[in-house]
């Protein structure tokens, strides 16, 4: 089941998610990580310096590294949910690469490359209720790339 509907979910989606993060993943809270926009193509999350200040008076790297995978993760999280597949999300491996220190309130842009990878994870996925998929997040400060994130996931879906 290869769902072309690519309608972008409104605000009040990226609200939810947002509330969803809070509630599931409790370190999205504590981070004050924002959900800015959460559609089919792209989801941002920003965060504020303050709550994720290291020693150095710059974002934390494990902060900085969630805010990435948090991006990455919401994005599957969200195409699945607008499919109405109820699944379980999680990360397999990643690698992240930081290009600079994170001077002030960052955020995370999550995007999943048009070469067909969705078409075979959802075919792989329907299937045979688990598949993987790689997804890509930069994170920015000021407007400018401070790291990329890349990341593979595993969506596993519920039979019930």
């Amino acid at each position: 089941m290869v769902n072309n509907d690519q309608s972008l979910p409104g605000q009040s989606d990226a609200a939810s998610l947002q509330a969803y993060l809070h509630e599931h993943i409790p370190l999205t809270a504590a981070m004050q990580v924002a959900v800015v926009e959460a559609g089919w193509q792209r989801v941002i999350v920003s965060a504020p310096l303050a709550p994720n200040i290291n020693h150095r008076d710059t974002v934390f790297g494990g902060s900085a590294s969630t805010l990435a995978i948090v991006a990455a993760w919401s994005l599957l999280h969200v195409r699945l949910r607008h499919l109405g597949i109820v699944s379980r999300v999680v990360i397999q491996r990643n690698t992240m690469e930081y290009q600079r220190p994170i001077v002030g309130d960052f955020q995370s842009i999550a995007t999943i490359e048009n070469d067909g990878s969705w078409d075979k994870f959802m075919t792989i996925l329907n299937r045979k209720s688990r598949s993987r998929i790689s997804i890509k997040s930069e994170l920015f400060c000021a407007g400018e790339v401070v790291g990329e994130f890349a990341g593979e996931f595993v969506a596993i879906a519920d039979k019930a």
